[in-house]
């Protein structure tokens, strides 16, 4: 109980339960559609989801100065390319949510209505891979056994490079199974990122794939950041 009490006063907490329950709309819509149900109904479903992102947006006013806080802070990390990207990706939050207030904003009448995008996506999971897949095959090629070469003199056969490379890429998958398996919060971040990149393509209209997919990936990568909120232990940290 005392965990949902600190949990229930977080506002990005109760801003992640409405976007669940916007996709879940999403996709109990597409799911009624498909199913024949009543225009009524749809309609219902339908205007569910539109006060849902509504409330969305009104819960995310101000979300942009705490972007840019954070871009202030990853601004002092020493990593190079880890102070990089996740300068970008706050200062890319920062002007997402601030275009997202203004649209609220226009919807409600406060302000003319325009539109603006932004398609800038998190680079640092990738990185923050390569660094672990990278640490992993170090730490074990310090515990294995040197390996003995035999003599070119011996070998009859030139070597055939084919051959070789179906074992590095067997060793490569093994190794990015071991470290996503090793450490659950770059997986569950990997995952969420990997949901919720087909929303936006859905929705510019570069790669459809139907509301019942977009449905799906928004409600899982809404559950997979509430298990965040919940266990602080799942978030990633650089």
């Amino acid at each position: 109980m005392e965990s949902w009490v600190r949990f229930n006063s977080q506002s990005q907490a109760k801003e992640r339960i409405i976007r669940a329950a916007q996709y879940a709309c999403t996709l109990l819509g597409y799911t009624l559609q498909k199913g024949g149900a009543a225009a009524d109904l749809l309609h219902t479903v339908s205007q569910l989801e539109a006060h849902m992102s509504l409330s969305r947006k009104l819960l995310r006013l101000g979300n942009s100065v705490e972007a840019l806080e954070a871009a202030k802070r990853a601004i002092h990390l020493s990593d190079g390319v880890l102070r990089l990207c996740l300068t970008i990706s706050h200062l890319n939050r920062a002007m997402y949510f601030a275009c997202d207030n203004i649209l609220w904003a226009g919807k409600t009448g406060l302000v003319p209505e325009w539109t603006c995008t932004s398609g800038a996506r998190d680079l640092s999971d990738v990185y923050e891979l390569h660094l672990l897949m990278d640490r992993e095959a170090h730490y074990r090629a310090s515990k294995s056994p040197p390996s003995v070469q035999p003599s070119p003199s011996l070998s009859a056969d030139p070597p055939s490079p084919a051959p070789e490379a179906l074992p590095w890429l067997s060793r490569q998958l093994h190794l990015l199974v071991t470290v996503l398996y090793t450490n659950p919060p770059l997986l569950l971040d990997l995952l969420k990122n990997l949901c919720d990149i087909f929303i936006p393509l859905d929705r510019l209209g570069i790669r459809p794939t139907g509301s019942g997919f977009v449905g799906a990936c928004g409600l899982t990568s809404s559950l997979l950041s509430i298990a965040t909120i919940l266990h602080p232990w799942l978030k990633l940290k650089p």
